[in-house]
């Protein structure tokens, strides 16, 4: 739905991307990757283990010629992104149902579609919301199901971001489950690499810096999410996550002291990620089965 002053609304009255179907093998060797940029000893699993939660971002992947990526390098181009000018993409949050864990080293298949599109007024302007809602399937069975709330905006953002990094002080905590992280430029690279993300944000400071007005490199969202995961996984690693939703608000940078603690509870668990200068750079809920 659309608002009568809407400025974008017309770009997007029109689009109706269809659902789209992917395969992919779940090699083990993303995991084993993954699990090196965590510092793990060894990979978290091998071939016929339980892919941890959200890892199947690993797969699936999309790698555009080269001279399809525009000047931030992202896609100019891609089935589920909107038609709108000077496109400016944010990853703002989602939600993920795991029925039965996805098997490593199994054939799988996703099921893509975009569920909804709405245009609201934020406080520096115009933003697009898309959900794409996304079904994971091993042997015909459903697995897992996925939504992802991407928000768009056409020009630059004139948001809030501290003009330099204080990169000494370190967030305090005195919540059960705590894991310390300080991402540096080789981490985001590798995960960047990992995930075929060519957003320039995450590994070209001058770009980041002179042309997105941020003061440092960008720490991935989805990588928040994961150290956020990583709570669980290693604090009850006998308990099988049931569904995670998560939030993302405000973006952390390079050399910062990060820290992701939760609290478990009844059946599940309250996770966020913080800095000395913001207590919740992202959320997440997991529920236990």
């Amino acid at each position: 739905m659309h608002s009568a002053r809407s400025k974008l609304g017309p770009y997007v009255e029109s689009w109706s991307p269809g659902a789209v179907t992917d395969d992919d093998a779940l090699p083990v060797a993303p995991v084993a990757a993954m699990s090196a940029l965590l510092d793990q000893p060894e990979p978290v699993a091998a071939a016929g283990d339980p892919l941890p939660p959200l890892w199947h971002w690993l797969y699936f992947l999309h790698w555009p010629a080269q001279r399809d990526l525009g000047a931030d390098g992202h896609p100019r181009r891609g089935h589920f992104l909107p038609p709108i000018p000077h496109r400016q993409r944010m990853f703002a949050g989602g939600r993920c149902e795991v029925f039965e864990p996805l098997r490593v080293g199994a054939p799988a298949q996703r099921i893509s579609g975009v569920r909804t599109v709405a245009t609201k007024q934020g406080t520096t302007g115009e933003l697009l919301f898309v959900t794409v809602r996304s079904e994971y399937l091993q042997q015909g069975r459903t697995r897992v199901v996925e939504e992802q709330d991407i928000v768009y905006r056409s020009g630059r953002s004139a948001g809030q971001h501290p003009a330099d990094l204080d990169t000494c002080p370190a967030p305090a905590s005195d919540e059960t489950w705590r894991l310390p992280l300080q991402p540096d430029p080789p981490l985001l690279f590798r995960f960047s690499a990992l995930t075929a993300n060519a957003h320039r944000i995450h590994y070209d400071a001058p770009y980041a810096q002179g042309e997105e007005g941020y003061p440092g490199l960008v720490v991935h969202g989805p990588l928040l999410v994961l150290a956020m995961l990583e709570l669980a996984r290693r604090n009850a690693p006998s308990r099988r996550v049931r569904s995670v939703s998560y939030r993302l608000r405000r973006p952390a940078f390079a050399g910062e002291h990060l820290l992701a603690s939760g609290t478990p509870a009844d059946g599940h668990a309250t996770l966020r990620i913080a800095t000395h200068r913001e207590q919740r750079h992202a959320m997440a809920e997991v529920t236990f089965a």
